[in-house]
C-alpha cells in the first residue's frame, strides 16, 4: 500500500484497525477514503475496540492513539470551511448546520457520515474538537425547543420575539402575517408557517401560536434534510434512545469535556514518579501550568494525554489504557532532554532542569514544534 494512502480497515477477532498518515495533509488527502471505510462498515463493526495507527510512528494504541484520532478527524469534518456547518454568530463559535450546505450535491451523504462518526466518539468515549449549539443537542434528545434557546444562536431575532410577546400586536399597528422570508446565499426564501398563512394577520389573540410557530422555523429552516441525515447516521450507530436519560448540557459534556481548565483539579489529581510534590522542578511546572492562558493549558493537556478536553468529572476521572489512570509527572532522563509524553497513559517524562527558565524554554517548545507519541 502507497505511504499516503490511508488504509482499509483490518479485523481481528474484537479489534477494528484504522492505518494512516499523520500531518497537516493526511486529512485533506485521505477525507473521502475515511468517509468510505466509516459508511460501508456496519454499524456493529464500528462499535468493536479501536486500535489507530499513525504510520511511521512508535505509538501503541491504548487509547492515546484514538483519543488524537478523533480530535484531529473531527477537527477536519467539522471544519465550517466545508459549509456544512457554520459557527451560531460571530460571537459564538459553537456549530450548527449550514443551511447552504446544499450546494455540495452529496451533503446529505456526509452529514450521515459525520452522524456515523459523532456516535463512534461517544461509543468509545473519545472528544471530539468542537461542540454544537445547545438547540442542536436538544434536537438530537428530541427535545421540545423554546423561544429561549433562540437566544444563543440570534440574539437580534430572539429579542424581536420577546418584544413582541410583552407588547399589544393590535395597539402597535404591525401589519405581520404567518409567514417568514429568509435569505441563503442571495436568494431570498418564503416559507408560510401555517396553511394559508400569508392571509392571517397576527393578532394579540393568536400571536402566542406564531411565537410557537416561529420559533419552530427559526431552529429548522433550511435544514431538516441535514439534521435528518445526520440523526440517521448517528442512530446507526449508537441508537437515539440511549440518550433519553442525558439532557443536552451533559451530552455535550460527554462529547467534547470541559471547556475550562481547572488548575487546582489537575494539580489535585496528579501523581509523581521519582519526584515528590515538592521537589523543585513540580512547583517549577505548576507555576509554568498556572502563568499559561487556557487555551496553551489545553495545548499542554493535549501533548500528554492526547486531547485538550477534560472528563465530566474532571481529572480523577482521566483514562488510560486499563482504566482510570491519573496524569503522572515521571523524573526521566538529562536536563539537556525534552519532556516526553505517554499519552495512553496520560504521562508526562520531565527531566531534571537546573532552572525555572530552562523547565519554561524546553515544556514550550515540546509543546508548540513536536506532534508525535512516544512508546512504551
Amino acid at each position: 500500500m502507497r505511504q499516503h494512502s490511508f488504509a482499509v480497515a483490518v479485523y481481528q477477532h474484537s479489534i477494528l484497525y484504522f492505518k494512516g498518515n499523520r500531518g497537516k495533509s493526511w486529512l485533506k488527502i485521505n477525507l473521502y477514503i475515511i468517509y468510505f471505510q466509516i459508511m460501508r462498515l456496519p454499524a456493529y463493526e464500528l462499535r468493536r475496540r479501536l486500535y489507530i495507527i499513525f504510520r511511521g510512528e512508535e505509538g501503541l494504541d491504548y487509547g492515546g492513539v484514538s483519543r488524537e484520532w478523533f480530535f484531529l478527524l473531527s477537527h477536519e469534518v467539522l471544519n465550517p470551511m466545508y459549509c456544512l456547518f457554520e459557527y451560531a454568530n460571530k460571537n459564538n463559535y459553537s456549530l450548527q448546520i449550514n443551511p447552504a450546505s446544499y450546494v455540495n450535491p452529496d451533503h446529505l451523504l456526509y452529514f450521515k457520515f459525520i452522524g456515523r462518526f459523532i456516535a463512534m466518539a461517544l461509543y468509545h468515549g473519545r472528544f471530539i474538537y468542537s461542540g454544537f449549539t445547545m438547540p442542536f443537542y436538544k434536537r438530537m434528545l428530541n427535545k421540545k425547543l423554546t423561544m429561549k434557546d433562540i437566544e444563543s444562536i440570534d440574539p437580534e431575532f430572539y429579542n424581536s420575539l420577546v418584544w413582541i410577546k410583552d407588547n399589544n400586536i393590535d395597539e402597535c399597528g404591525l401589519e405581520m402575517w404567518f409567514s417568514v422570508d429568509f435569505e441563503v446565499l442571495g436568494q431570498v426564501i418564503h416559507h408560510e408557517l401555517k396553511p394559508a398563512g400569508d392571509k392571517e394577520r397576527v393578532t394579540e389573540a393568536n400571536k402566542e401560536q406564531y411565537l410557537q410557530l416561529v420559533t419552530q422555523w427559526r431552529m429548522t429552516r433550511g435544514i431538516e434534510e441535514q439534521t435528518s441525515a445526520f440523526l440517521d447516521g448517528f442512530n446507526e450507530v449508537v441508537p437515539l434512545e440511549w440518550l433519553k436519560y442525558f439532557d443536552e448540557r451533559e451530552l455535550e459534556l460527554m462529547l467534547c469535556g470541559m471547556q475550562e481548565v481547572d488548575v487546582d483539579d489537575w494539580q489535585r489529581n496528579t501523581i509523581y514518579r521519582h519526584y515528590t510534590r515538592t521537589s523543585k522542578q513540580v512547583v517549577w511546572f505548576w507555576q509554568f501550568v498556572r502563568q499559561m492562558d487556557n487555551e496553551k493549558r489545553a495545548r499542554l493537556l493535549q501533548f500528554v494525554t492526547g486531547t485538550c478536553r477534560v472528563p465530566v468529572g474532571g481529572f480523577a476521572e482521566l483514562m488510560g489504557s486499563n482504566g482510570p489512570q491519573r496524569f503522572c509527572i515521571e523524573k526521566v532522563g538529562k536536563d539537556t532532554w525534552l519532556p516526553r509524553s505517554h499519552t495512553c497513559f496520560n504521562r508526562l517524562d520531565l527531566p531534571p532542569y537546573k532552572s525555572y527558565e530552562q523547565l519554561c524554554e524546553k515544556l514550550n517548545f515540546a509543546i508548540e514544534e513536536t506532534e508525535g507519541f512516544g512508546q512504551e
